[in-house]
């Protein structure tokens, strides 16, 4: 009987934490429906819907825990002594999935939350049958000999698991970090993306010093690896090293800023990313060009929206001699002023360029404000329009008329041979 009643309040407890649970992440999954796209919608249980499925077993382990209190006044609580580690272990599970949700992608957890799960368990299981000690003493055992060092299996296992949790922890640390660097509108584009990069590297540094520290390694030996690793960067990895630190310059000084146009050697495009190795130009085809942070400090750069997002674009016509010159401006004026992507300040302006040989040589200059749109529809757009209003006033575009005179061939005498 004292079982059922502890069955009975079990039960009681994980149906109410199930209920608010669902309820929990019914509004969230919601509020992503309206907020999020199809795809993250699919993914939603590793978002705000992931939290709660955490939160599902953190109000299972407190109402079970409360349960355990409530009936302890009136009976044991054995039952409730096995299933609340049990409970604890769930939770560990669910944060562990959660906690790398934030890091890795989605997709790879929803292969691999299964096996996760199975090895917690598998740990807990292990602890709760006694059968861990034994465990931990084979592998204690197992040892090799480094210099005056003994290092054991046990101590690689737990360097390994501490290193990897360390590591877990600083890299979702990181990500919210980063997410929050990025919302920050107070900052601009390349010091939120500087910052971060930053952040994140600091950090990981950090976790890889604690880690080794926690897990007993004589960071001493630091020092050796740090002169190899300079003899590495001095030799082999001075490109790396290089493209890095020019990521990093690129980002602060704002020479080059995402959303800019420009043109580096033979590659013209808008800046979408900027990383602290490469930067990614896309092109109006929509190719994209990965270049070197080192090229875009070493090599010129044309950047067409460094102080101004205005860029000149100018179009050139030749008409005859006796044509009508204050005809032909109006016509040009005119294409120009009725194109939404033509500014109005500074106004479109008509050059004569000069007197050639077939005809007069006019420009039609003006500015647009929306260069990683292209150049060459507006340009085409207008040359249209004016060959249109050119037909309708029959205004004439010269040029060069050939006429070739043709020989009779019977009349052609052929050469004496001697």
């Amino acid at each position: 009987a004292e079982f059922w009643w502890q069955a009975f309040a079990l039960v009681v407890a994980l149906t109410f934490a199930w209920f608010v649970g669902r309820q929990l992440k019914a509004m969230l999954a919601a509020r992503e429906m309206a907020e999020r796209s199809a795809l993250a919608q699919q993914m939603a249980q590793f978002g705000a819907g992931g939290f709660a499925r955490l939160a599902t077993p953190l109000f299972a382990l407190f109402f079970a825990w409360i349960a355990q209190e409530i009936v302890g006044y009136f009976l044991p609580t054995n039952l409730f002594a096995l299933a609340l580690p049990l409970l604890v272990a769930f939770v560990a599970i669910r944060a562990f999935v959660y906690m790398l949700a934030q890091v890795f992608s989605a997709r790879f957890l929803a292969a691999w939350e299964r096996w996760i799960a199975i090895t917690v368990w598998v740990g807990v299981a292990l602890h709760f049958t006694g059968v861990s000690p034994a465990i931990v003493a084979t592998l204690e055992k197992l040892h090799v000999v480094v210099g005056k060092q003994k290092i054991t299996a046990w101590a690689i296992t737990q360097g390994v698991f501490t290193v990897a949790l360390t590591l877990l922890v600083t890299l979702w640390l990181a990500s919210t970090i980063e997410r929050r660097l990025m919302n920050a509108q107070s900052l601009e584009a390349n010091g939120r993306v500087a910052l971060a990069r930053f952040v994140r590297a600091l950090l990981v540094v950090l976790a890889v010093l604690c880690s080794m520290a926690f897990a007993g390694i004589d960071l001493t030996v630091l020092s050796v690896f740090g002169g190899a690793l300079g003899v590495g960067l001095g030799l082999g990895l001075q490109k790396i090293a290089s493209n890095y630190v020019s990521g990093y310059i690129i980002l602060l000084d704002k020479s080059i800023r995402i959303g800019d146009m420009v043109t580096v050697e033979k590659y013209t495009g808008t800046v979408t990313h900027i990383t602290t190795r490469y930067s990614v130009l896309k092109a109006l085809d929509g190719t994209e060009a990965i270049i070197p942070n080192e090229t875009l400090l070493s090599q010129p750069v044309l950047n067409q929206s460094l102080t101004s997002d205005r860029v000149r674009v100018a179009i050139q016509v030749q008409v005859a001699y006796d044509t009508n010159l204050d005809t032909v401006k109006a016509i040009m004026l005119e294409a120009a002023t009725a194109h939404p992507r033509v500014l109005r300040d500074p106004v479109p302006m008509v050059f004569l360029l000069r007197f050639a040989d077939s005809g007069i040589e006019l420009e039609l200059g003006f500015w647009i404000s929306d260069p990683e749109n292209g150049l060459l529809p507006v340009k085409s757009d207008l040359n249209f329009a004016i060959w249109a209003q050119f037909q309708a006033q029959q205004i004439e575009i010269p040029y060069p008329h050939r006429q070739l005179l043709g020989a009779n061939p019977s009349k052609i005498t052929p050469p004496d041979v001697k």
